[in-house]
């Protein structure tokens, strides 16, 4: 697969309207394609927006030709899976080949907020990929012209269809930084997502994948593999690390943060996090080389597609110079 840079639209961080004109900026200045968050909350109160991310992904079809989807959306409680298939089905033909369907095990920050029990990790993740099930089996039944029924441990669905439905079904990329869940994931999804961090532990993760996809009968070599990198470049380096510090001090917490229900609770433990924090976890320099040799590690690694997001309020800025000096230098 050939690779592509993407733009990473923070819809916590910014009005829906400047995340359009972003990403179209973006796209004139060497960007293809777009990952747009799924939030109900922001991390932090600073960040400011939550902007409804099916919307925004509808806009950004007419407004961009590369690739959208959600960055990653739970099926699981919010939304009943159906929900998210027939969302991700209308979008799909709507744009067709454009959309694929990121799905995680959600966090607390946005799912708590109606009101259910919030379990432990394991039923998340087992919710998660019942969820799946449910969405393939109304994407495969759709696309034969029959309905279908499902009725599982969490999960109920009663004979349906979805009646508007692309001519092929969206690729289903699963969200995960474990191995249990991304050999699963190799099982049951068309490819993997997951976000910076140690090449050791990035290779791990692809192992586990490669080995769930070859025990159904698989090729991992055709399935996609995905990466979203969360950086901070500005014109100093004390610019950059003052907006990581500001805007994604999120970015610095190094603990699982899926349990958390408040921006206002994640303002508080942000009042912990120090500049030292953030080696190892995101790239903080006013040099674009320094930027480039950090992609270029995962390209090397063999990501088909990475979604960059600069964590600053200065998106055309760092646009400009990563469109300039950083996206030609990067090689296959």
């Amino acid at each position: 697969m050939d690779l592509t840079i993407g733009y990473a639209a923070m819809l916590e961080q910014f009005h829906p309207t400047d995340i359009i004109s972003y990403s179209e900026y973006a796209e004139q200045h060497g960007f293809s394609g777009v990952m747009a968050a799924d939030h109900f909350q922001p991390w932090v109160p600073q960040q400011g927006q939550s902007a409804f991310v099916w919307n925004v992904l509808s806009s950004l079809g007419e407004r961009t030709r590369g690739d959208i989807g959600p960055g990653v959306t739970a099926p699981t409680f919010r939304w009943h899976p159906a929900m998210v298939a027939q969302a991700s089905a209308t979008l799909a033909a709507m744009f067709p080949g454009r959309h694929w369907l990121g799905l995680g095990s959600g966090e607390a920050l946005n799912e708590h907020i109606i009101g259910q029990y919030w379990p432990e990790a394991p039923e998340r993740i087992n919710r998660m990929f019942e969820a799946i099930d449910v969405i393939k089996k109304l994407f495969a039944a759709s696309l034969a012209g029959k309905d279908v029924k499902h009725s599982g441990p969490f999960y109920k669905l009663e004979s349906t269809r979805l009646w508007t439905m692309p001519e092929v079904a969206p690729e289903i990329l699963v969200a995960t930084a474990g191995p249990v869940t991304a050999k699963r994931a190799g099982k049951h999804a068309d490819g993997l997502i997951t976000v910076g961090a140690p090449l050791e532990k990035i290779s791990m993760l692809f192992g586990k994948f490669d080995d769930g996809a070859r025990e159904v009968g698989r090729d991992p070599e055709g399935m996609p593999k995905v990466l979203q990198i969360h950086l901070s470049w500005a014109e100093t380096d004390e610019e950059a690390l003052a907006n990581a510090m500001t805007e994604w001090p999120n970015g610095g917490m190094k603990f699982p943060k899926a349990d958390i229900r408040s921006p206002f609770e994640f303002e508080q433990i942000a009042k912990l996090v120090r500049p030292e924090d953030f080696e190892g976890r995101m790239v903080i320099s006013s040099d674009p080389d320094v930027h480039r040799a950090n992609i270029q590690k995962y390209v090397d690694l063999g990501f088909d597609r990475i979604y960059l997001h600069n964590v600053g309020r200065n998106q055309r800025e760092w646009i400009d110079v990563f469109g300039r000096d950083v996206l030609p230098k990067l090689v296959r």
